[in-house]
């Protein structure tokens, strides 16, 4: 697996996935999880050479000295340490879930660098856009008549009254997803956090500055898509939309019956529609 160092000198680790023409296409990963659950984003790696790394503190990469630079913003230098490993001058950007505000960050900061950007079920902190607890239960509303639906709604309920557990997270697994059969299941246990250091100072005080990015961004010239997997409780269509009108040349697209990971919902949608925009 290919390494390179963070300008701390924490090393990094990064997965290559497929041999498709033009420049890579680097995928942030969200959580910060293990970026082996995005695997080849459903066969985007036909079309593109993809570019996974695994954030500091998780995957075959190193645990940093310093626990602050698992900050959101302090990790755009990797990103960039990564775009300099490369060689290119200008790469494309994909950032899924969490993996989104790192992906918006860089591109406010260092927006010269960034061919398009595409925003996949995308969190949207980093943008200061606030999803409601309603707006969830709206989307949940949509499964009452799956037979896991009764368990899993009273702990959505519960998590958004902020009395949730961790038995609730769990319930709650299924309305990540566009269905939840064996393999799904599967994807959603691999995709789990193991550093919970990382995740707890993900996003602590001063890892987002909304006003500063949205006036940055406002100036971006990439092309910008932003996906939203229709049935998605954590990144709802709602939240993306409002997100995709902060930037100057962005389009927005729902992907019918998908939840969090659309690629793993209907892989050939999902990789229509991506390579179309990166291509």
């Amino acid at each position: 697996m290919p390494t390179f160092f963070a300008p701390d000198g924490t090393r990094l680790a990064y997965r290559v996935h497929g041999d498709g023409h033009g420049d890579p296409v680097v995928c942030i990963p969200g959580g910060p999880a293990d970026s082996r659950y995005l695997g080849d984003l459903g066969g985007l790696s036909a079309h593109r050479r993809l570019i996974v790394p695994d954030l500091r503190g998780t995957g075959r990469s190193a645990i940093p000295e310093d626990p602050s630079s698992y900050r959101c913003d302090r990790l755009v230098a990797d990103i960039e340490a990564l775009r300099s490993h490369l060689g290119p001058t200008r790469v494309d950007l994909l950032g899924h879930s969490a993996g989104a505000n790192v992906a918006t960050q860089y591109a406010a900061r260092h927006p010269k660098n960034v061919g398009r950007l595409a925003l996949i079920a995308p969190g949207t902190r980093a943008l200061g856009i606030t999803i409601t607890g309603e707006m969830r239960r709206e989307l949940a509303r949509l499964r009452r008549d799956e037979p896991w639906f009764p368990a899993a709604f009273a702990a959505l309920e519960a998590i958004t009254e902020g009395t949730g557990t961790d038995s609730d997270l769990e319930a709650i697994s299924p309305f990540f997803c566009g269905r939840w059969d064996a393999a799904a299941q599967q994807h959603r246990a691999a995709s789990r956090p193991d550093n919970e250091e990382a995740v707890a100072l993900f996003a602590a005080e001063g890892a987002f500055t909304p006003d500063a990015t949205r006036a940055a961004l406002a100036g971006l010239r990439s092309p910008v898509l932003l996906l939203a997997g229709e049935l998605d409780v954590n990144s709802p269509p709602r939240s993306v939309a409002e997100a995709a009108a902060l930037f100057p040349d962005a389009v927005l697209a729902v992907q019918p019956g998908a939840g969090h990971c659309p690629w793993v919902d209907d892989a050939d949608r999902f990789t229509a529609t991506v390579a179309a925009f990166l291509e």
